[in-house]
């Protein structure tokens, strides 16, 4: 990969992946055990308010900033896979589209659907296992976005060097 644009895309990719795992660390961390905590109906309000208040302009700008960027680099990365910066923003690429978005349209977007078609007073055994759940593969969406800004800036750091 040549040019400072590429560059400046990878180092973008690197920040707004280590953005999307911060968000999604706080809620493995603490947001999920929080609402746990509390009345199974006012957790199922609280996630069902959370799930549709996520969707912002700021979010979605670094949540799917950041796939588009995954896919464009990641395509871009082939036409010189042959030299190790490239293989890099392939492998950082891979990790956030299919590790962090792919997980969260296929696992936790379906979940987020069944808690919110949930009655909040009848959903309690539902809520038990979402919970554990929804947590499961957040932690598997925060992983895969930290490892990828970390490989996205291993790419940035080769290309430096180079």
């Amino acid at each position: 990969m040549m040019g400072k644009t590429a560059t400046v895309l990878i180092l973008a990719s690197a920040f707004s992946s280590a953005m999307v795992a911060g968000i999604f660390y706080a809620f493995s961390s603490f947001v999920m055990p929080a609402l746990a905590r509390i009345q199974n109906s006012e957790g199922i309000h609280a996630m069902n308010s959370i799930n549709v208040t996520v969707i912002t302009p700021s979010f979605m700008l670094f949540f799917m900033g950041s796939a588009v960027l995954g896919i464009v680099l990641g395509g871009w990365s082939l036409f010189s896979i042959s030299q190790l910066d490239s293989q890099l923003v392939l492998l950082a690429s891979l990790l956030y589209v299919v590790g962090c978005f792919g997980v969260t349209m296929v696992l936790n977007v379906p979940l987020n659907n069944q808690l919110a078609a949930t009655s909040p007073t009848d959903g309690h055994v539902f809520w038990q296992t979402y919970l554990k759940t929804w947590t499961l593969w957040n932690s598997v969406r925060t992983a895969s976005s930290a490892l990828a800004a970390i490989v996205f800036v291993a790419a940035a750091l080769k290309r430096a060097a180079a």
